[in-house]
């Protein structure tokens, strides 16, 4: 018998320590789902996330550390997911490698990186999960990003492997429907880059931002949260969230 037998949705996050992965986190565990929560090295923080959802609510979260750069992490993934809650409704692919390369200094290690963890993985768990999803009627989204329509010349491999998950999305959408529906978020300037990046640059993603602004990662976990939960006629789509960059 699983540990946890209850009847509350479960969904899989991976990349929920920080960010825009901890604000889905949030939402969803606020909208009564229990959650599987992935991350690589931010113990610190997703012990302190973990502390958060499970004073809200007692046994109502599993952290799991893992390199999605592993191809048998997936299966280790779900299948601890199964052992503690029984059943798995949702997937969400949040974790992500993201970083300039100049074209002269993009090595085929640098390439595989990128497209192990941003393009790679997230199929694999999709795999891996797709029986447990089936039963389930459940439903995957997946982050991609405005860079996979317009990739800049020093991002080629990261715009290049969020292109791919563009494209696993929709293939996926097509081989699990009717029963598992597959969609992806493409945030815009939501989270400027944790190595920086200078007023300038940041100023002319926002000039060519209809809404003028930045948004905030709770724009992307309401979004999520609405795909997974509520847009039960809604598949194979890439919804940009991103106040009319595109």
């Amino acid at each position: 018998m699983p540990a946890h037998a209850d009847s509350a949705p479960v969904v899989l996050i991976t990349g929920a320590a920080r960010r825009i992965g901890a604000a889905i986190a949030r939402a969803l565990h606020a909208a009564g789902c229990n959650l599987a929560l992935h991350y690589r090295h931010s113990a610190a923080d997703m012990q302190a996330l973990c502390a958060e959802l499970e004073a809200q609510r007692a046994d109502s979260t599993l952290s799991l550390q893992a390199d999605l750069a592993d191809s048998e992490v997936a299966l280790v993934l779900i299948a601890a997911t199964m052992a503690r809650f029984g059943h798995l409704d949702g997937l969400v692919n949040n974790a992500s490698i993201y970083h300039a390369t100049a074209l002269a200094d993009v090595t085929p290690a640098a390439w595989d990186a990128l497209f192990a963890c941003n393009a790679r993985a997230p199929f694999l768990l999709a795999q891996a999960a797709a029986p447990h999803l089936v039963e389930r009627h459940g439903a995957i989204v997946n982050l991609t990003d405005y860079y996979a329509d317009h990739p800049p010349s020093d991002f080629i491999p990261y715009a290049a492997s969020k292109a791919a998950l563009v494209a696993v999305t929709q293939g996926l959408a097509s081989a699990l429907a009717p029963h598992v529906r597959v969609n992806a978020v493409a945030p815009g300037a939501i989270a400027w880059p944790e190595q920086g990046m200078d007023a300038g640059a940041q100023q002319a993603v926002l000039n060519a931002t209809l809404l003028g602004r930045s948004g905030d990662p709770a724009d992307i976990a309401d979004t999520v949260r609405w795909l997974l939960l509520e847009a039960t006629y809604v598949n194979g789509q890439i919804i940009h969230v991103d106040g009319g960059r595109l």
